[in-house]
């Protein structure tokens, strides 16, 4: 791999993972956005190295938490996910081969989608949601996750409309997204499509988000928390309207 090409996939994963620690989310939709939209690697090849950063990640985040998971409601999600997420990579196999401009258009679409779920007013529900709603939001989260490595706004959508304790939903969120993103390694690994461009970007990746962490911890920036949601929005729906305009014009071309 070009030295410059990866630099450059250090540099937005430094960025977007200071951005998660800061904010609580955005490593897989901006990661993915910025390194699509510059046409650094594939969509694929992206995809299952931020799945395989994220297992790790929650593999050292989860540890002693497990006894803060709604497990009914984790439960019903996953029984969403296992099938989707197979699916979902299975679809951008096929999409890959032969209709890579239309997983742009799509991909640009599930970051426009992402961006407005940051900021969208979300009333939490007096009443248990239903078992179908949980079983709808991990489907759909399944199919991000499995086509473009992005699970989070079905989820984040869904357990922030309840009436749960904080605790809860972080750490039954944190969970999900371990499962969904071991799930999509697992599958791509038993079909050989861990690739040595993988491997070499996942490891290289690895002390980059550390650091990123770090400093994101020690050293946010001055703006508050509502505004740094805008900002998330604003740049999502840039980077997802940028790739759809360039998406278009390629189809429109051929």
């Amino acid at each position: 791999m070009p030295v410059d090409i990866l630099i450059a996939f250090l540099a937005i994963i430094a960025l977007a993972t200071y951005f998660q620690t800061v904010t609580g989310f955005g490593l897989g939709m901006i990661a993915m956005g910025a390194v699509s939209g510059l046409e650094l690697v594939s969509v694929a090849t992206v995809a299952a190295t931020i799945s395989l950063l994220s297992v790790i990640n929650c593999a050292v985040a989860m540890p002693g938490t497990l006894h803060h998971i709604d497990w009914r409601t984790t439960r019903l999600v996953i029984y969403g996910i296992v099938p989707s997420v197979i699916a979902g990579v299975l679809l951008l196999d096929y999409l890959d081969g032969s209709a890579s401009d239309i997983i742009e258009l799509l991909l640009g679409l599930v970051i426009i989608y992402s961006g407005i779920s940051i900021v969208r007013k979300v009333t939490s529900s007096a009443q248990p949601l239903s078992n179908g709603s949980f079983l709808l939001s991990g489907f759909l989260s399944g199919i991000f996750s499995g086509m473009f490595g992005i699970s989070g706004p079905p989820l984040v959508y869904q357990f922030y409309r309840q009436k749960m304790d904080m605790a809860k939903i972080r750490y039954s969120l944190i969970f999900l997204f371990s499962i969904t993103a071991g799930i999509r390694t697992f599958f791509v690994a038993s079909q050989g499509g861990l690739t040595r461009e993988i491997l070499i970007l996942s490891f290289s990746a690895l002390p980059v988000v550390a650091l990123a962490t770090l400093i994101g911890k020690h050293y946010p920036p001055p703006l508050r928390a509502s505004t740094l949601r805008i900002v998330s929005c604003l740049m999502l729906i840039m980077m997802g309207l940028g790739l759809m305009v360039s998406a278009a014009q390629k189809l429109l071309a051929a």
